[in-house]
């Protein structure tokens, strides 16, 4: 049979076009029913409290620079959905006198303007690279922070970004939080058109992708607005460049931050039951991850909700 509209978008793939009874599983899920969805190569982690959770997420920004030699260097991928986690970064750096010149930091994505044909410069209110530069790298004592050189943020042209990926430096996580769409980074569902009209790509065409200028899915659009732009949806941008699945597995770990400010109660629960089950659909984004060897969820239990029905 062929596959359902999006309620969201008719012209684009996205979660709304799965099986209600995929959706109605996932709907039911409580917090203990998630830390169950673990198995080899998927854990599933619940912090108790928002000071936890941050400092977990932050932890791996350390646990990963750490390692890092000149002969040897390590780097994390990291995303601006969360960015709480930022400031505690430096903070722990500058505190514990940790020596990262020779770390590596990845972006994970940047808008781009279609106006001149570039990202957008870190000038713009929304630019990712000012927030983790105003968060994270200029807290960082100067004696201690990598140069510049060791700070990897992807442009227009990708083919930079992209050589950083194969030049000797093991990125040891790759950080995400999860959009309202199910991608991490600016992996959104692909829009139904041409070949791809009646059906998503395939799981192995979808993985194929690397760094890339994207149009977003209209509901990405919606999400920035509502939780970086006051709800202005005409000053986002409909376009960004995104790390993509190649560079993705490369990374020795995707850990993906669930704090429940980002996607919703249904979204939280709908990846991680995919995952778990090892249901892969482009439309899901996210579910790819199911092919990954080593995933974590982490989630924040009070920004878990609850799919119950209440009218406000």
């Amino acid at each position: 049979m062929p596959r359902r509209l999006s309620a969201i978008a008719p012209d684009w793939w996205d979660y709304t076009t799965l099986e209600p009874e995929l959706i109605d599983a996932a709907a039911r899920l409580n917090a203990r029913d998630l830390a169950r969805l673990s198995r080899p190569g998927f854990k599933v982690v619940l912090h108790d409290t928002r000071e936890d959770f941050y400092l977990a997420e932050a932890l791996e920004y350390i646990d990963a620079w750490r390692r890092s030699t000149p002969d040897n260097p390590v780097g994390i991928c990291g995303p601006i959905g969360p960015t709480e986690q930022l400031p505690l970064v430096a903070r722990l750096v500058n505190s514990l006198g940790l020596d990262v010149r020779h770390a590596h930091f990845w972006g994970m994505d940047e808008w781009f303007d279609a106006s001149t044909g570039r990202e957008v410069p870190v000038t713009h209110p929304l630019s990712f690279e000012r927030a983790d530069r105003e968060l994270c790298f200029d807290r960082i004592d100067r004696r201690l922070r990598m140069p510049d050189a060791h700070l990897h943020f992807p442009k227009a042209d990708t083919r930079a970004y992209k050589a950083t990926w194969d030049a000797g430096v093991r990125c040891a996580v790759m950080q995400g939080g999860q959009g309202d769409v199910k991608h991490w980074a600016f992996n959104d569902p692909l829009p139904r058109r041409g070949k791809h009209r009646h059906e998503p790509p395939s799981p192995a065409e979808y993985r194929a992708l690397a760094t890339r200028v994207v149009d977003l899915h209209p509901l990405t659009i919606a999400q920035n607005a509502r939780t970086s732009g006051g709800g202005n949806i005409s000053m986002v941008p409909t376009a960004a460049i995104t790390v993509g699945p190649v560079e993705t597995w490369k990374a020795d770990k995707v850990s993906i931050w669930h704090a429940g400010n980002h996607d919703n109660p249904l979204g939280q629960r709908l990846t991680a039951y995919m995952i778990s089950h090892r249901i892969v659909d482009a439309a899901v984004p996210m579910s790819l991850l199911a092919d990954h060897p080593n995933v974590q969820f982490n989630y924040l239990r009070t920004g878990l909700g609850s799919c119950t029905v209440e009218m406000h």
